[in-house]
């Protein structure tokens, strides 16, 4: 199941499962610089040598231009593309659009199946994405404009996504709930990873120093200190921590009104200071407590709401236990079930790939070599971390905001405790 990924609508491209087509190591390379992908392209070239109205791919006779292959390879390199070597580049364009083919081929069967999203539903999910960016208007529409995006574009992109997420919830809502044996031969066979660790479970209000754009007011430390210290004050004079989180905390955790989860005393040690983990850990220290505390150069305030002392082995009464199991087992087998979907979809569908054919009818045309570097080592570095980026996301996800949950500590891996 390693190839398996969790399906995520929010996201602009949705991708059901990781391409097994073209794994990074056995990639064939795509000639890019070669002009006319299918003879159709212009003459109308970027200073990077590509034309971005080539066609660099169809599926079922709809075009996929270079374009959209290039805006994803520019925000997956941070910008930082023209550093790579054509054979690096030529790799990285085939793998984006493997992503891209995979996208289309779903959207397809999402319109085949009427669960297109409407025009409301788009700019919905648009104006939750700057919201939940915690941007000013004005930074948003530069981050856009940074990474290669329109509004047009982005509604595109998140029209294909949510398309792809109704698809999936379509085919996967036939799933039936497990039986209660085989929830209890789960459990049993499994014991081992239904133990709750020594750790605690905590809520967070974080203040930021850093000066964020317009509306910020926490903007250096001095701002930060005073702003903390007034929150404080609201919960000692027993204002609702879960209300303050949400309208003061400067993280996204505030859209779980701070709610940071369980976090085990070993992940603690590995996030917050040596002290920070020791005082929540200590039994003086008495559940429902504050504890405010500099983490990473941001103030956090801390609530503990749980404390367990030692690890504990949970049973199938043990609270949550049973549901757990279940949608483990659930959520197995609606990923199974959409990638099985998925790869009878790309069976079905009529794909022209031409910069892999590109490669078939010229193999030996890309220089592995670097442009040389200029004197500044930074760039170095930065052509490193895009390389980085390139062997992570292999899909084609577009993702102008930041998860709520991209700022969260490690949830415990054996407990999931909510």
């Amino acid at each position: 199941m390693s190839e398996i990924v969790q399906i995520e609508g929010v996201k602009a491209t949705v991708q059901i499962a990781k391409s097994k087509f073209f794994p990074l190591a056995l990639i064939a390379i795509a000639v890019m610089i070669i002009a006319g992908c299918n003879g159709g392209g212009t003459a109308n070239t970027s200073p990077n040598g590509v034309d971005p109205n080539e066609t660099a791919a169809t599926v079922n006779g709809k075009e996929i231009k270079l374009e959209e292959v290039e805006r994803v390879l520019k925000q997956q390199t941070q910008g930082q593309q023209m550093n790579l070597s054509p054979l690096e580049l030529a790799q990285a364009r085939l793998q984006i659009l493997e992503g891209l083919i995979q996208q289309e081929v779903m959207f397809q069967k999402a319109e085949k199946e009427n669960v297109v999203p409407t025009e409301e539903e788009i700019t919905a999910e648009l104006n939750k994405r700057k919201t939940s960016s915690g941007l000013s208007a004005e930074q948003f529409d530069a981050k856009m404009k940074e990474i290669g995006e329109t509004e047009a574009s982005a509604r595109e992109a998140i029209k294909k996504g949510l398309a792809i997420q109704k698809l999936t919830d379509k085919i996967t809502g036939k799933i039936e709930i497990p039986k209660d044996k085989e929830i209890e031969d789960f459990y049993t066979g499994n014991k081992s990873a239904f133990v709750k660790k020594r750790g605690v479970k905590l809520a967070a209000i974080v203040v930021d120093p850093a000066n964020s754009g317009e509306g910020d007011t926490t903007t250096d430390e001095a701002s930060a200190v005073l702003a903390g210290n007034e929150i404080i004050r609201q919960l000692q004079q027993g204002g609702d921590f879960a209300t303050i989180a949400s309208e003061k905390s400067e993280d996204q955790s505030r859209f779980q009104r701070g709610e940071l989860g369980y976090i085990s005393e070993e992940e603690m040690k590995q996030t917050f200071p040596a002290q920070v983990a020791a005082q929540l850990m200590n039994p003086e220290f008495k559940v429902g407590s504050i504890l405010p505390a500099p983490v990473q150069g941001k103030f956090y305030i801390f609530k503990l709401q749980e404390r367990n002392e030692k690890d504990e082995d949970l049973t199938l009464e043990s609270p949550d236990v049973r549901k757990r199991v279940a949608d483990e087992l659930i959520n197995a087998r609606k990923q199974l079930l959409a990638a099985s979907y998925q790869t009878i979809a790309m069976n079905e569908a009529k794909i022209e790939n031409y910069l892999a054919r590109k490669v078939v009818e010229n193999p030996n045309e890309l220089s592995g070599a670097r442009p040389a570097p200029p004197a500044n080592a930074a760039t170095n570095s930065n052509t490193n971390s895009a390389i980085s980026n390139l062997n992570t996301n292999s899909n084609a996800d577009v993702e102008v905001n930041k998860s709520a949950e991209a700022n969260k500590p490690a949830q415990n891996a054996n407990t999931n405790s909510k």
